[in-house]
């Protein structure tokens, strides 16, 4: 997600004061360098900045009996040093950690397969869509699911009081959602409620790549181009209609919402989360809606792995059974704000903002017809340019009134061009797949 850091939001809310440590060994450390480092090598793209690699060193010292050395890297060098150090058969990392999009390329040419681990461990309950996941393709598993992030709506009471008679506000149809919209513009004398995150930095392509999309036509690329697609995006534009003007400048909801600009939006939990901060009771947070095809949903998913040929694997497994437990997970939580993959009650004592996310996170993932959508996988620098394609549809046919057949054709052509050089597979919620993921 360019142009912000989820943890620096969450900081004020839930640090613990441990980052105003002594600076650690590794602190800042960006890359490969592990020299320093004695015992297990924990190299990883999470907790970049210093005060969160503090505290997850902390969290480690306290809930692992073996030194580790925690090195934080960009996901560019993270994989092209991972597999240069496995190719040359001279691993000195001994566990990965990084989001999905880091990991599954390097399957299963450069990790291990920890299938017979996640098999000892199944009773934790990780939600079998990430299982699934965590093969990238093929009937192994080559990391073990770690923390997850996710996006919502946020609403305040008083916008609940115009959803459409008979709606469940946690089950909405897109149907009911825009039904929604224009009686709160309607009843708040012509002046929209909603509001979207359609500004310079802010997230709208993610609901367009993992809800909108998704929800209407059952994939992301693979159907973009069909007429499922096209309803969508006219769907999108009689919405956007309904949808407070300024939403061309939001980049986080939490400003415009917690100002009372506007009373319900959809955003990252990070950019919603000082919302109900102030006054829990009045504040929802909800699953996304369905749509024909389903309830289309993205998860930010970080998992653990281990390199192929890498030093002490027997602590590296016994370091991965101690982050998956259920304590060390909501210690997690507390420390750094990632989200449990494994079952378990999110503590009363939490701040009510992250209770309010966690139970709407996982009623999202659990409601019938969630359809798992990620974030592009294995494009790296180009993920921008995907990004732009879905983004220029929107300016074309939601802000410019533009053909919306012919608009799509168009960016169709932009999107086959970025996937054919970039010689990527498909990822969720399309179908993996053997070959280069093309545009349907």
């Amino acid at each position: 997600m360019a142009g912000f850091s989820r943890r620096s939001l969450l900081r004020g809310v839930l640090a613990t004061g441990a980052g105003a440590a002594a600076a650690p060994l590794l602190g800042g450390c960006v890359g490969f360098a592990t020299s320093g480092t004695s015992g297990l090598t924990f190299l990883s793209t999470q907790f970049t900045p210093v005060e969160e690699a503090e505290r997850f060193r902390s969290l480690l010292r306290r809930s692992f009996d073996a030194e580790v050395g925690y090195v934080t890297s960009d996901p560019g060098q993270f994989t092209t040093q991972v597999r240069s150090q496995v190719e040359a058969g001279n691993v000195r990392v001994a566990l990965l950690g990084g989001l999905h999009g880091d990991l599954a390329p390097l399957a299963p040419d450069c990790l291990t397969d920890l299938t017979d681990l996640v098999a000892d461990f199944s009773a934790l309950g990780w939600p079998p869509e990430y299982l699934e996941l965590a093969k990238a393709g093929t009937d192994r598993t080559w990391y073990v699911p770690w923390a997850q992030a996710s996006y919502l709506l946020a609403a305040h009471v008083d916008a609940l009081a115009h959803l459409p008679s008979g709606a469940d506000p946690e089950d909405l149809s897109y149907e009911q959602f825009l039904d929604w919209a224009v009686n709160a513009r309607r009843a708040n004398g012509n002046r929209p409620m909603l509001g979207l995150p359609g500004g310079p930095k802010g997230l709208l392509h993610r609901f367009l790549q993992g809800y909108l999309l998704p929800s209407f036509t059952g994939g992301q690329i693979t159907t973009f181009n069909s007429p499922e697609a096209v309803t969508a995006w006219e769907y999108l534009r009689e919405l956007w209609r309904n949808c407070a003007p300024a939403s061309t400048n939001y980049d986080f909801m939490q400003d415009p919402l917690e100002a009372g600009e506007v009373r319900f939006a959809w955003d990252h939990v990070a950019r919603l989360v000082n919302v109900p901060k102030r006054e829990p009771d009045r504040w929802r947070m909800l699953p996304a809606p369905r749509g024909p095809k389903g309830r289309g949903y993205m998860a930010v998913l970080t998992g653990l792995a281990i390199p192929k040929g890498a030093p002490h694997q027997d602590q590296a497994r016994r370091l991965i059974a101690t982050l998956s437990k259920a304590q060390t997970q909501i210690e997690l939580l507390r420390a750094n704000a990632f989200f449990p993959t494994v079952r378990t009650p999110i503590p009363a004592d939490l701040p009510p903002a992250i209770r309010l996310e966690a139970a709407a996170v996982a009623k999202q993932r659990q409601l019938p017809g969630a359809l798992l959508s990620l974030p592009p996988v294995g494009l790296g620098s180009r993920e921008g340019e995907l990004g732009k394609a879905f983004r220029d549809c929107f300016q074309s046919i939601v802000l410019g009134g533009a053909d919306t057949r012919s608009t799509v054709d168009r960016q169709t052509g932009v999107l086959a061009k970025v996937l054919a050089e970039a010689k990527v597979p498909c990822w969720a919620p399309d179908p993996r797949g053997d070959g280069v993921c093309e545009v349907g």
